[in-house]
Formats: C-alpha cells, structure tokens, sequence
C-alpha cells in the first residue's frame, strides 16, 4: 500500500528526492514518517510530516533534507540535499502513525524500502 521510489547512487554533496505513494485510503490525511536503516543498524526515524504540512527532523539531517506532501496525488516526498556518505541506507516511508506536539509514532503501513547510496 506504500512505495516508495527515487533512491539511488549519488556523490557526496549530491541531491536526490524520494517519493512516497500510497493508495488514498491508507495515507489519506495522516500524518506520515520517513525511516532509514543502514546495515547492521536499527531502523531510525528522519523526519515526519503531519496532516497540515508540520515537519519535524532529526537533528543529523536538519536543514539539508525537506518533506512535503501532495494529498491530491497521495504523495509525501523526502527531498536530499546536501547528502553524505553517511546518510547511505534503505529509506522507508511509514503511514498510519500519530503526530503529537511534533513526534511522529510510527504507523502499521511500511513500503518496501528505496535504497540511497552515498559515495565518498
């Protein structure tokens, strides 16, 4: 019901956007969080949007990465800027979750995961 799309291989300092598309019954007006899990670590929240447009960050990724979201087109990007070898991992888009006073609770919807490669 999530797929996610747009990883791939970039230099450090590159950009790229990810794309969460969902069906509009699952992301509907929710609020939605981006996941990244690097190899033999734990998956970690990035960031999360809420119904009204609210982002939160972690503070490793504050003001280099953005979401935004088109509800018309049941979408919520993550755009990349700025990237580092550091960010390389598999990104997740989680729907259903809950949003309170800017803290994202992940939801029961996962997509299969985008991979981002960052080199040196």
């Amino acid at each position: 019901q999530l797929v996610e799309s747009g990883g791939g291989l970039v230099q450090a300092g590159g950009s790229l956007r990810l794309t969460c598309t969902a069906s509009s019954r699952t992301l509907g007006l929710g609020a939605v969080g981006w996941y990244r899990q690097a190899p033999g670590e734990r998956r970690a929240l990035v960031g999360s949007i809420n119904s009204r447009g609210g982002t939160n960050y972690v503070d490793s990724v504050k003001g280099r990465f953005a979401i935004s979201r088109d509800n018309a087109k049941s979408q919520v990007y993550l755009q990349m800027n700025n990237l580092r070898p550091e960010d390389t991992a598999v990104y997740y888009c989680n729907a259903g979750g809950t949003w309170i006073s800017t803290d994202y609770t992940q939801g029961d919807y996962w997509g299969q995961g985008t991979q981002v490669t960052v080199s040196s």
